[in-house]
């Protein structure tokens, strides 16, 4: 057909595409609630077929940690800071899962659907932001950590290892921690070339900020600068709000800890919308 074509149907038929790919990021920030749980409730729906292994899968890993070390180390360690050292350490595993869950799913889940299915593309034709789904995304990571830290708060007070109803207090820690974690992995994501570039956060992060927050034994252990270095990791704060609660002591310095877990989220959330955008649109 010619350049000249009055109906100028070839050029119509090139550019339509060109103005759908640049339509559906835009705009930036989620619309309403009622977007982004639909996002939460379609990730939902798909996980709930295979919720048994899933939650087996999530749960296996810290409860080795809690048993072995606990039971292990427990005999040789006795008490740490007036209880056993299964129960402070049930305390800082419940942390450690909740941080793990919300990455691995932020993550490598995450970038399934993002870059591998194309499912972020196939929602975003619908009415529905870039922000409606990064929110909707980060909100199920952190339900995965909720269950995946709630699950093993109730096995540590059922064989008492916390105390009722101090635990059930750390539920709202457990939730906002969810969503720090799921926000710093979703930037994560927002680089990852493929699946093997989250072996450098898992590497890099997760393992130094799991051996160094006071999960396996108290920060008060560590050298001044390496403690005072540990203030910036927000699982050190997880940690110090949960472990109290669970074992029925008095939380310390409570809205230091709130803070810097909602100023982690708050930016990790932003910085996590903006880079997607610009990966998104390329």
């Amino acid at each position: 057909m010619s350049e000249q074509d009055p109906q100028n149907t070839g050029v119509a038929a090139v550019a339509r595409p060109a103005a759908i790919h640049t339509h559906y990021p835009q705009p930036l920030l989620p619309r309403n609630a009622r977007n982004w749980m639909m996002v939460w409730y379609r990730n939902f729906m798909v996980w709930k077929k295979l919720a048994i292994p899933s939650m087996i899968g999530n749960l296996a890993d810290p409860m080795i940690y809690l048993f072995g070390l606990g039971l292990g180390l427990g005999l040789l360690v006795g008490q740490v800071n007036g209880v056993s050292y299964i129960a402070f350490l049930a305390a800082g595993t419940t942390a450690s899962s909740v941080m793990m869950s919300a990455s691995f799913e932020a993550m490598y889940s995450a970038f399934s659907r993002m870059h591998v299915q194309r499912t972020w593309e196939a929602i975003m034709h619908a009415p529905l932001t870039l922000g409606d789904v990064v929110l909707g995304e980060i909100v199920w990571a952190a339900s995965k950590a909720v269950l995946s830290g709630a699950a093993i708060m109730l096995v540590a007070s059922a064989l008492g290892y916390a105390q009722m109803p101090g635990a059930l207090m750390a539920l709202p820690v457990i939730v906002l921690a969810g969503i720090t974690f799921a926000s710093l992995a979703m930037i994560v994501t927002a680089f990852a070339p493929g699946y093997d570039f989250f072996m450098f956060y898992q590497t890099l992060v997760i393992t130094p900020m799991l051996l160094l927050s006071g999960v396996f034994f108290p920060l008060e252990q560590l050298p001044e600068g390496v403690r005072t270095a540990t203030g910036f990791l927000p699982l050190s704060h997880a940690v110090a709000l949960i472990r109290p609660l669970m074992l029925g002591t008095p939380v310390q310095h409570a809205a230091l800890h709130v803070g810097v877990l909602v100023a982690y989220a708050v930016v990790a959330l932003i910085v996590a919308l903006v880079m997607l955008r610009r990966r998104m649109l390329k």
